[in-house]
């Protein structure tokens, strides 16, 4: 049994997301290793790493789709390893990486999933959002013939049916050129201020993590290496952008405030 957390019992029911020493392991790999965060709700945290750091394995446990080695996650109030379902109707998911039935349009699978979801008047709310996501040219094609960024304005969709109070987002604009990007960030951040929706966003693209998010944790190898605002970790990495940051943390190179005088990189 992991030591207790200071607090994870008031955080685990005032946070959207709260984690304590979640560990998942294959064999002889550790994909997540001992890892503690917590979520406000009502804001938006980035979860940066390169391939390999953890971030899909830890999504996969937030949404209950893994069993974790060890640790604890509670969703939205609720236990995710005892009681997940009541949490994941509140929720929801989008990665362009993730595909839908080919054989139906995007008007049948987003009506696939307003029924799942229980929406209430599910088509109104298809329409408003392929208004939204300005989705009129491909709606009734089969999701097997789109291409990359149609893919992934389908995904983020379909994550928006119900409406969730917490949304998880891996490369929600992945393939989209520079301008439907900013439109879809532009998007979140209206959304994200007019319904109080709590969002994690794992991503690559450094622009968009410091645009959108308050908070960042940064993964290597597993574990949580350092976490702080995007401001806060440029400034204690001595850098003028989170991609340098990011470089850093990759390749290993020190903190500004651990190098000795004359030493800065």
């Amino acid at each position: 049994m992991p030591p207790p957390v200071p607090g994870h019992i008031e955080n685990a029911l005032s946070s959207a997301i709260s984690v304590a020493h979640l560990t998942k392991s294959y064999a002889k790999t550790l994909a997540v290793d001992d890892i503690s965060f917590d979520l406000p709700r009502g804001a938006t945290l980035g979860l940066l790493g390169g391939n390999g750091a953890g971030k899909t394995t830890t999504i996969a446990m937030l949404l209950g789709l893994l069993l974790p080695t060890s640790g604890r996650i509670h969703v939205l109030g609720h236990d995710m390893i005892a009681n997940r379902f009541p949490a994941l109707a509140r929720m929801n998911f989008s990665s362009p990486y993730v595909s839908l039935p080919f054989r139906l349009t995007v008007r049948q699978n987003l009506r696939v999933y307003g029924h799942l979801y229980n929406v209430p008047h599910a088509d109104e709310r298809i329409e408003q959002l392929v208004a939204e996501l300005d989705m009129y040219g491909f709606v009734d094609r089969l999701a097997g013939q789109l291409s990359a960024g149609q893919k992934t304005r389908v995904a983020l969709a379909k994550s928006l049916i119900n409406r969730p109070e917490l949304l998880l987002l891996d490369e929600p604009t992945a393939s989209l050129d520079p301008d439907m990007g900013d439109m879809v960030r532009t998007w979140l951040e209206n959304y994200r201020a007019a319904s109080g929706c709590t969002i994690l966003l794992a991503s690559h693209n450094m622009a968009e993590v410091s645009r959108l998010c308050s908070d960042v944790v940064m993964l290597k190898q597993g574990r949580m290496v350092d976490r702080g605002s995007p401001a806060e970790l440029m400034q204690r990495y001595d850098r003028a952008d989170l991609e340098q940051v990011f470089l850093d943390i990759a390749r290993d190179r020190l903190r500004a405030e651990d190098l000795g005088e004359g030493e800065r990189l």
